[in-house]
């Protein structure tokens, strides 16, 4: 069916192609794991942060929540799948670059002048990552993130995608949430907080 064809799926597709260990995935997010993603985050939530924008179902799906452009930020490492971004959603932040200099980055496109995220999404292939890595990933991103605010990150195996040692050496609390079959692959949703913030 035509209604059924995911924005930039060809784009996606051959990122695949170029390299499969950076790029997880063959296709876009689903529409379902977008909306597992958004149901994960607490009520109220204003200001997000999403990493591994990709060709934008998370970014849609966001914007079509109520996420104000204006307070969207969408880090994307591909250069391609950057340009798509941009293209796609023109009032959105894209913001081409690493998650490790999350903090600059954010800074540099004025997104921190409106104070820190209340949420980050997540679609990067963290599992995949050597723990020391994750670290630094989620060291760039815990510091644009609100105290109380969440991390909301899809994995696509069968364990949580933060290793423990991290999770622990950060302070953070890991909780499941939905597993997603329509998607390819299948996916669970886990959500990360500070240890002692609401919700724990």
């Amino acid at each position: 069916m035509k209604g059924t064809k995911r924005p930039g799926a060809m784009t996606f597709f051959r990122q695949w192609l170029k390299n499969p260990l950076r790029t997880a995935a063959l296709l876009p997010s689903s529409a379902e794991l977008a909306a597992a993603m958004i149901a994960a985050m607490p009520d109220g939530v204003r200001r997000v942060i999403e990493l591994g924008g990709g060709t934008g179902a998370i970014t849609a799906a966001l914007l079509d929540a109520g996420i104000d452009a204006d307070d969207l930020l969408v880090l994307e490492l591909n250069e391609e799948l950057h340009a798509h971004l941009r293209a796609r959603f023109p009032r959105v932040r894209a913001v081409l670059g690493d998650a490790r200099s999350l903090e600059r980055l954010a800074d540099e496109a004025g997104y921190l002048a409106g104070g820190r995220a209340d949420a980050i999404v997540s679609g990067l292939g963290l599992l995949s990552m050597p723990p020391p890595l994750q670290q630094e990933i989620l060291e760039a991103a815990l510091a644009c993130l609100r105290d109380d605010g969440v991390l909301v990150q899809f994995t696509y195996g069968p364990i949580a995608p933060v290793a423990d040692a991290v999770a622990e050496a950060l302070g953070l609390t890991v909780e499941r949430g939905d597993f997603v079959l329509r998607n390819v692959p299948p996916a669970t949703v886990y959500v990360y907080r500070h240890a002692g913030a609401p919700g724990q």
